[in-house]
């Protein structure tokens, strides 16, 4: 499976058939974020709790470079799956509010100018079920 973001190479180095951005960008974080939440609510569903999951991979990406996803766990429990490379970090959090229902927050992580200043992209899920819109704290970064 690839990444998004992750073209097929041709002979002349331009890419293939697939997307292929000429410098990195944070469709990544967006697309999987969705996919990370669906996952964790899905799994809920099903099993009538919540997982942590992460921070996956232990390093946040520096620079826009596509690092190893490894293979943990809890992602394979909730089936998420975003590729064998990925240039953001990822988790799940799972706290109790004030009310005593959960709150769970889906988290990315990038760097992309390498400055050690992280892009923080999140997702929120309501007991409900319901997803938040994507809130990103330093875009860019």
């Amino acid at each position: 499976m690839r990444a998004l973001g992750e073209g097929l190479a041709t002979g002349d180095g331009r890419g293939g058939g697939l997307f292929r951005a000429e410098k990195p960008t944070d469709t990544e974080a967006r697309v999987n974020l969705l996919a990370l939440c669906d996952a964790v609510q899905s799994y809920r569903d099903e099993h009538g709790t919540y997982l942590t999951a992460g921070p996956t991979p232990k390093e946040v990406p520096r620079g826009g470079e596509l690092v190893e996803f490894p293979k943990e766990e809890p992602f394979q429990h909730i089936g998420f799956d975003p590729g064998e490379k990925v240039r953001f970090q990822y988790e799940v959090t799972v706290q109790e509010s004030p009310v005593g229902e959960p709150e769970v927050s889906c988290l990315a992580r990038g760097d992309f100018d390498g400055d050690g200043q992280n892009a923080v992209y999140r997702v929120r899920l309501d007991s409900n079920g319901m997803t938040s819109p994507i809130e990103v704290e330093r875009e860019g970064e």
